[in-house]
């Protein structure tokens, strides 16, 4: 039973002393290796390929918060993902141009969120799943006064909770 018990012991401390050791080495050739990188997180990688593969954002005509054809087949792509990941939910930013007033602008925004999220609903996707929020013109994409720069703020994002 001592036996067992020293054994034990010896093998809690050699798991310690491992668990503390620094990654960084000496390689052959005399220079410090780098430590391993962890895998990335999947739920990471699943932000990533939403954004890139998939596309999180549709855009707006200016005062408008009604859904055109280009924005749809974005969010045929989105609904189609958010089938594929059940386990997801999310967020639809509602976005505004520098022009009209706060209140206005947050009307608007809630206008685009709640366009976007019912265009999803009616592609297939449980309305529990996806939630609204308007930031009005309060966190533009582009800086700037000019139609180049409104047109990339009129818009409604979709991110993954």
């Amino acid at each position: 039973m001592r036996f067992k018990i020293l054994t034990l012991a010896a093998a809690m401390t050699v798991l310690a002393a491992c668990a503390d050791k620094k990654t960084d080495t000496v390689a052959a050739g005399g220079g410090a290796v780098a430590p391993a990188v962890p895998a990335p997180i999947v739920a990471t990688d699943l932000r990533n390929d939403f954004v890139t593969k998939v596309g999180d954002r549709i855009f707006f005509a200016f005062d408008k918060s009604t859904v055109s054809s280009e924005a749809r087949a974005i969010l045929e792509r989105q609904a189609a993902f958010a089938k594929t990941n059940a386990q997801l939910t999310f967020t639809v930013e509602g976005h505004c141009d520098e022009r009209g007033t706060r209140e206005y602008n947050l009307a608007l925004g809630e206008r685009r969120a709640t366009a976007d999220k019912n265009a999803m609903v009616s592609l297939g996707v449980q309305a529990s799943r996806l939630q609204t929020i308007s930031y009005g013109k309060e966190r533009p994409a582009v800086v700037g006064s000019n139609e180049a720069a409104w047109a990339q703020n009129r818009r409604a994002v979709t991110v993954i909770n």
